[in-house]
């Protein structure tokens, strides 16, 4: 049953009403109720399509769905009527941090220094999957404290956060909210745009071999369905089979990539720059940011799984996926710019030669690893602004077919930037820069020292970990998004 609160009363069990009156849990607890399916009915409302049908809250409460610790919460309200394995939940962490970044790291790691650069890969590697930590506990905290009885999403966690904070900070827990929000699906749609592109690009290349030059923007017309294709599923559990498939395709590519890279012998690491200039450094701290580019994904799948406790123990989910994954970056980046040098190619995979079969199929496979990893980077996007268009639209008589229609929407969007921006991967590489940047970094430290402030538990060890951190990223932050703009307008004056 859901009671009507009258919006003078202030106090809603004690708490101070902050949102809508209709993202309360008035049963039992009187906490918010984040991310039910009530929320479908507000701005605020924030909600992943794990189900197979769209259910009025009425009914979803009616099928006792809310549940504790055990698995099968979704974090959005309701149970998850396919939770997701170990090894499903692992596909999916391996698959939403490596798609076409891993092929940038090459350059990247020339921007930095072929010692400097993969130091700095292994060590941001570290810092990004700390922060996610930060992340896991602090919902974890925040959940049992203000005894919210469903898990809250990254946005949420945030919100709640300053709303339970010093009084000053409680005013902007809406708006902070809204700002993680806004860097998320610019983040996600950033990716999308990406892939497209990268796609587009290996393609061209692989059918001008065979006499047949197709303009990259007519191929990207003829992906369009393709990628769209699984996006419409509308349901993460079914989503694993496509991770499953583009992790080993992407595994295959990457084995290729590396076989070539190191058949012919490697140059002594002496003919490489050791440390770049400082005026490229921090182009790549921006590429290599924008590659661990998961912690958007990190709370909804562990919301999403059997055992979510499984997700952040010391040989769980998170750590073994994301140790693999910085390992694999690191290596890359390593052996893509001793390989090739100054000659490198913002995908390593245009390095290939274009003269021989198993180096034309290891792009068509890495497409197609990337094609199927589309559908996973635009679910959070889904996920975020879904809910306003719903609440907007109201009543809607066939809901499953808006929703259809929205996700074809957002897919075209994705294209017609990719189709309409000149010098994509610049303006890319700015979002990396600030939004990637803020949601790896920033944004789980901030919730670090607001919580530990709010509570008194602040240590000298907390403070100078967590400003250290803050001063790294704002420091990428600044000098990343200076160097991306000064790129964009290097490339207009160039274009003129």
């Amino acid at each position: 049953m859901v009671i009507k609160v009258d919006e003078s009363d202030k106090t809603l069990g004690g708490m101070e009403l902050q949102h809508s009156p209709s993202r309360y849990d008035v049963e039992g607890n009187r906490g918010p109720w984040y991310g039910s399916k009530a929320s479908c009915t507000s701005n605020d409302g924030i909600m992943f399509q794990s189900t197979d049908l769209i259910l009025k809250p009425s009914e979803s409460k009616k099928k006792g769905s809310l549940q504790g610790d055990g698995g099968g919460t979704h974090g959005h309200g309701f149970s998850v009527e396919h939770p997701t394995s170990y090894l499903e939940t692992l596909m999916h962490v391996f698959k939403g941090n490596v798609g076409s970044g891993i092929f940038a790291m090459g350059d990247a790691v020339r921007n930095a220094g072929i010692i400097f650069g993969p130091i700095v890969v292994l060590c941001l590697g570290i810092i990004c999957v700390h922060c996610q930590h930060l992340l896991l506990q602090a919902a974890k905290t925040l959940r049992e404290r203000h005894q919210v009885k469903v898990p809250p999403d990254f946005a949420e966690t945030i919100e709640l956060c300053f709303e339970k904070g010093p009084p000053k900070m409680s005013r902007i827990s809406g708006l902070m909210r809204k700002v993680v929000n806004c860097c998320l699906c610019m983040t996600q749609l950033g990716f999308c745009c990406v892939y497209f592109v990268f796609i587009s690009d290996n393609i061209k290349q692989v059918i001008r071999y065979y006499g047949l030059d197709l303009d990259v923007h007519l191929i990207m017309v003829i992906i369009f369905i393709p990628i769209l294709l699984p996006c419409l599923v509308r349901n993460l559990k079914y989503l694993a089979p496509f991770s499953t498939i583009a992790n080993f395709l992407m595994m295959g590519g990457i084995i290729i990539v590396l076989y070539y890279s190191t058949s012919e012998g490697l140059p002594a690491i002496s003919e490489r720059k050791y440390i770049s200039s400082l005026q490229t450094i921090p182009l790549f701290f921006g590429t290599a940011i924008f590659a661990f580019e998961g912690i958007g994904l990190v709370l909804p799948l562990q919301n999403e799984m059997k055992k979510p406790n499984d997700f952040q123990k010391p040989f769980g989910v998170l750590n073994v996926g994301m140790t693999f994954v910085t390992i694999l970056y690191a290596l890359v980046g390593f052996i893509g710019y001793l390989r090739f040098g100054d000659d490198i190619e913002g995908s390593i995979t245009l390095n290939l030669p274009q003269d021989q079969i198993l180096y034309q199929s290891v792009k068509v496979i890495i497409s197609l690893g990337i094609l199927l990893t589309y559908c996973l980077q635009l679910y959070i996007a889904v996920g975020i602004i879904w809910p306003v268009i719903h609440d907007k639209l109201g009543e809607v008589k066939h809901p499953v077919f808006a929703e259809l229609i929205f996700r074809t929407g957002l897919v075209l969007l994705t294209f017609v930037l990719a189709e309409a921006i000149p010098f994509l991967n610049h303006f890319i590489s700015l979002v990396g820069s600030v939004s990637s940047t803020a949601l790896c970094l920033v944004f789980p430290v901030v919730l670090d020292l607001v919580m530990k402030f709010s509570h008194e538990e602040l240590t000298p060890y907390i403070i100078v970990k967590d400003v250290f951190i803050l001063l790294i990223s704002l420091l990428g932050m600044i000098t990343g998004g200076f160097e991306s703009i000064n790129s964009i307008i290097k490339a207009f004056g160039k274009k003129d």
